[in-house]
């Protein structure tokens, strides 16, 4: 029998985290779900601590990603998503904790607000893992196109394990796979640029764990796999707006600005060249990159005199 709700959860090499993990998914006050644990090609004994969980509770299932898939995260969810039997479709990682209503609140907005997905809040924790919130759903906005910039830059965190989406949301999208890190804010684009509409609630309804092994981790200690994955996720971005006709002058002004952190890889230029800019638009753009650092530069001298 399919389950209503079907989580997607990569792994690898997480048998220290993993456990808890899948502990606090069987916590859920919704019960009608199927968890598909793809292993990424992990060498610790992450299988042989999560078995006593596998046989006991048979909405687990443990998989070994197939090699027609990447390794890496998007192989893995997308593998996930080809054999996945829940009308809905939610991600979480290996090593964090889930709120035992996560599946029961979002699941009960988004079917209420006759909505594609349902986004919320999380929150992160080292070590102790915090004290659950037990409140009722507040309502924060609509999520559709007209939102596009503030998701882009992460104004609202559309994170990989914060949202419950509609299956359908996927019926022609996939990960990159060639992606290794801003590989869901990439794909979510794509779906919010498709026209489907979700919306956004206060609720925290997922802890994740802060470890320097990460991926993001690894990012903001600047990994460079991890960078030259979120330079070329920029790049998928720009792309497919421009095909869509939703690149906005603040999304590329957006965009331009933090190419000044992407230098190694000549992001400005590659960032020209693929929204076809030429004459004047693309002189003003390449004066503007030019006297940025300095603008920069200024913008900061000037919030420490107000301060």
């Amino acid at each position: 029998m399919n389950s209503t709700v079907t989580i997607i959860m990569a792994t690898y090499n997480r048998a220290h985290f993993i456990v808890e993990t899948l502990n606090s998914i069987k916590q859920q006050t919704f019960c009608d779900w199927e968890c598909l644990i793809i292993d990424d090609g992990g060498t610790d004994t992450t299988q042989e601590v999560i078995t006593p969980i596998l046989e006991k509770d048979k909405r687990f299932q443990f998989f070994k990603r197939p090699d027609n898939y990447l390794k890496g995260l998007p192989g893995c969810r997308n593998y996930g998503l080809d054999i996945a039997k829940g009308e809905y479709i939610i991600f979480f990682d290996d090593d964090d904790i889930i709120h035992p209503d996560n599946l029961k609140i979002s699941l009960a907005i988004l079917q209420n607000k006759n909505v594609d997905f349902c986004h919320y809040q999380k929150q992160s924790f080292e070590q102790q893992i915090p004290d659950f919130l037990f409140l009722k759903p507040k309502f924060k906005c609509v999520l559709n196109q007209s939102l596009l910039y503030e998701i882009l830059t992460h104004q609202i965190g559309l994170a990989s394990c914060t949202v419950l989406w509609d299956k359908k949301c996927f019926d022609s999208i996939r990960f990159k796979e060639e992606l290794l890190y801003a590989e869901e804010w990439e794909c979510y684009s794509r779906i919010i640029a498709e026209g489907f509409t979700g919306v956004s609630i206060e609720n925290v309804l997922y802890y994740n764990r802060k470890h320097p092994n990460s991926n993001t981790g690894e990012f903001y200690s600047d990994n460079p796999v991890r960078k030259k994955s979120n330079n070329d996720a920029i790049l998928l971005v720009v792309v497919n707006l421009k095909a869509k006709q939703l690149l906005t002058r603040s999304i590329l002004h957006y965009f331009i600005q933090i190419s000044l952190d992407y230098k190694e890889y000549n992001l400005f230029n590659e960032l020209l060249l693929k929204v076809h800019l030429k004459g004047i638009e693309k002189m003003n753009w390449q004066l503007f990159y030019l006297f940025l650092p300095v603008r920069l530069y200024l913008y900061r001298i000037k919030k420490k005199i107000v301060r």
